[in-house]
């Protein structure tokens, strides 16, 4: 087999995209295609009294107009909590009411500009404190607002803090935020000629997934749903839930047979799209004299905003996260999930898991000052060391967490030694003499990645000698056509190059979960090397007859096959293909016929695989502005075996950023009304290439014995202890001034106001 796999190939799709010919949803038509625009709640929380869509359906340009009354009798409600369009009452402000379809979108603007919602405004609650307290008015009609309530933990807690030398509390809040994609969400529906079925094109991360709830949303077998995934712009997550644009448009092309598209503007994005991160934890560590963990005990409340849409997940992955790289005896997490009148939350980027690293590397910073000891002691002392592995950590449920492989101790000394952690007191002192404030910051983790079920791939060489692979796992930036090529070719024998990757599309393979939680390359790749295989096997098998040979005497290598011992009797792909495929005569052997075609469909599945890291940065801050500069960055990563070093160093470049912008820039925040006050750039703040710090990245492989390839995912473990790292770094910075940092995020705003209220001057 060729080495495909490790290496640093470019990426194959970059060209198409770079070059403008990426075709996105808002870049397809069809003959007859009307857009679509929304009616959306101006109320945090009101009552719908009537909505009269006359005036629009009078509106130039306007095709039809509904309501959700008009909608609930077609739709199958109770697939998701949230109605496709809000009957009785609205719970956050942009939830959709009505929606217009016109010939373009000025129309359907004007049509919803013209729609008169009579309103009865109702308590509103934005305050989880205010949702939990006895006689709170309900958020949701009929429904609680305690969602949910989860223990997770283990071990003897009581014992361990009976038994404490020292024991710290802290209470920590985590904002609210949302992932800002380049590419907002979209949907376009064509239905079948005649109004039977639907092909929904749109931003999903599962498309399977997604025809699955379409199809019980429209009442229809799943067959007659096809869902198809275009190039899609970033996602970070929030692209892998059902909307209710989805249903509404899907049935509207049903309705009117004709093409419907619609396309989510920047305003909508950050009122209807998914939120998350907004967490308080009140935590308590004990530990013996000498630093070393005992028992940790938590109690956190989870903002889910209005409706269920991915709240458990985060708030169970928050408290798996927190045991991190340490021997932690005993855990007891207890999550609450609570409703609020605001946007609902879901999974992205991380989906928990960099709360939960915040609350235990925060914690071990605070032991570490309790005991006096340095930082970096106080983590060495508690890792699990390389032997140990398969480690358990005694977390059983909602599912067993056994890490699988790693060298914590490794990565550790490896980041503070590129970090110049052992140097760090001189730098920072020098530094204070010229009238500077700098600091140092450091932050562990461990990521369950791979998880969630299984992923497949179908690997097919057609009559002509192309190479095709298909996977429900579909790409959103993330370089999945490299990576899937890479492993085709390795198996195969082939230049990547000739291997084509079609994602996306629920007709080109059965079954498919989906992208997210860090999976693909895991699950999907490893589907890809079964597949392959399989194909290369029917190849051989092939070759074996055209050339009267035993299998076991034929060699394939570079694309060809011949008899060991006799190249000159070679035979290409494409002569091998043509001859597989069913339109030709097929050569007969004393065991019969060999099955037409090379084609295989392998579903491959497995237990998470875990990937860690360490994270250490260098910051300035001025204590003036409340401006806070990253100096320097480091990070070393293990995540197994690596298919491509460029792709997972893309991954966490993006992470990293993604990181520093939670920590020092986004914040959604809301009135006392439940209005969102932050619905632009100007006042939700990015950051630009002027804010990416310098980054040096170091890899530690470590393969994953749960899979054939060894490897682990990468696309979260760049944001993951992000939040940890920078909080410390900043808060080393201003150590002399008595700051202590509790809350994120860090703006200026809030550093000023915490320099105000220190006790303590230099």
């Amino acid at each position: 087999m060729a080495n495909w796999v490790g290496q640093a190939w470019d990426r194959i799709e970059d060209l198409r995209l770079l070059t403008g010919r990426g075709r996105f949803v808002a870049d397809l038509t069809a003959p007859g295609l009307v857009s679509v625009a929304f009616v959306r709640s101006p109320h945090a929380h009101a009552a719908i009294n009537r909505v009269d869509l006359e005036p629009a359906r009078r509106t130039p340009g306007v095709v039809a107009a509904f309501s959700g009354a008009d909608l609930a009798p077609h739709i199958a409600l109770g697939v998701t909590e949230q109605p496709p369009l809000a009957l009785q009452a609205v719970h956050y402000v942009g939830e959709p009411v009505a929606v217009v379809v016109a010939e373009d979108r000025y129309a359907a603007e004007d049509g919803v500009e013209a729609v008169a919602v009579d309103w009865t405004p109702l308590p509103v609650v934005t305050d989880v404190r205010v949702a939990l307290a006895e006689g709170a008015p309900t958020v949701v009609a009929g429904r609680p607002n305690l969602i949910a309530e989860r223990r997770i933990g283990y071990g003897d807690v009581a014992a361990q803090f009976a038994r404490a030398a020292v024991v710290v509390q802290e209470r920590l809040v985590i904002h609210r935020a949302t992932a800002q994609p380049l590419e907002t969400r979209g949907v376009m529906a064509i239905p079948d000629p005649d109004g039977s079925g639907v092909t929904v094109w749109t931003t999903t991360q599962s498309p399977h997934e997604l025809r699955r709830s379409l199809a019980r949303s429209l009442r229809l077998s799943e067959d007659k749903v096809r869902v198809r995934t275009p190039d899609v712009g970033g996602s970070f997550g929030v692209k892998n839930r059902l909307y209710p644009e989805e249903v509404v448009v899907a049935w509207l092309a049903m309705r009117l047979v004709r093409p419907v598209r619609w396309i989510e503007d920047r305003l909508e994005h950050f009122a209807a799209t998914q939120h998350e991160r907004e967490q308080v934890h009140e935590v308590e560590l004990a530990a013996d004299a000498e630093g070393r963990l005992l028992a940790l005990r938590d109690r956190f409340v989870v903002d889910n905003g209005a409706y269920v849409r991915g709240g458990v997940t985060v708030m169970q992955r928050t408290a798996m996260t927190i045991p991190g790289p340490y021997r932690l005896p005993a855990l007891e997490a207890v999550g609450r999930l609570v409703r609020t009148h605001k946007t609902p939350i879901g999974p992205y980027r991380g989906a928990g898991r960099p709360q939960g690293c915040f609350v235990m590397e925060r914690m071990m910073d605070r032991l570490a000052e309790a005991v006096g000891q340095d930082r970096a002691e106080v983590r060495r002392r508690n890792l699990i060391p390389p032997d140990a592995f398969p480690y358990a950590t005694g977390i059983e449920s909602p599912e067993r967490v056994v890490y699988d492989s790693g060298d914590f101790p490794a990565v550790l000394e490896e980041a503070l030694a590129l970090a110049g952690w052992d140097q760090a007191a001189a730098r920072i002192e020098a530094a204070r003499q010229e009238g500077r404030w700098i600091g140092i910051g450091l932050a562990m983790n461990v990521e369950d990645t791979g998880g969630g079920g299984y992923e497949g791939a179908r690997v097919r060489v057609d009559g002509n000698g192309e190479v095709t692979v298909y996977s429900g796992a579909v790409a959103q930036g993330q370089g999945h056509e490299t990576a899937f090529a890479q492993v085709a070719a390795e198996v195969l024998d082939l230049p990547p190059e000739r291997i084509r990757v079609a994602l996306g599309d629920t007709d080109d393979i059965p079954l498919g979960i989906g992208t997210f939680g860090s999976r693909a390359t895991t699950l999907a790749g490893n589907a890809v090397r079964e597949s392959a295989i399989a194909v290369r096997r029917q190849i051989v098998e092939w070759a074996a007859r055209l050339l009267e040979a035993d299998p076991e005497d034929v060699v394939w290598e570079g694309g060809a096959a011949y008899v060991r011992g006799v190249p000159e009797r070679r035979i290409s792909l494409e002569a091998i293909a043509a001859r597989a495929n069913p339109l030709t005569p097929i050569p007969m052997g004393p065991e019969g016929p060999l099955p037409l075609g090379l084609e295989a469909t392998t579903y491959f599945q497995s237990a998470p695989t875990y990937s860690s890291g360490c994270h250490a940065c260098w910051v300035e801050v001025d204590p003036r502005t409340g401006q806070v500069r990253v100096l320097d960055y480091v990070v070393v990563h293990d995540c197994g075996r690596m298919l491509n070093p460029k792709l997972v160093e893309g991954q966490i470049y993006g992470g990293v950023l993604f990181g520093l912008s939670t920590v020092l820039l986004e914040e959604l925040r809301y009135g006392e009304d439940g209005q969102l006050l932050t619905t632009t750039f100007l006042d939700y703040p990015l950051p630009t290439t002027t804010e990416m710090p310098p980054l040096r990245i170091a890899h530690r492989e470590t393969p994953s014995p749960r899979n054939p390839l060894g490897i682990k995912g990468a696309g979260e473990s760049g944001t993951i202890p992000a939040l940890a790292a920078l909080t410390a770094a900043v808060e080393d910075a201003l150590k002399p001034f008595g700051v202590h940092l509790t809350e994120l995020p860090l703006t200026p705003e809030r550093l000023l106001q915490a320099l105000a209220q220190s006790q303590s001057r230099p």
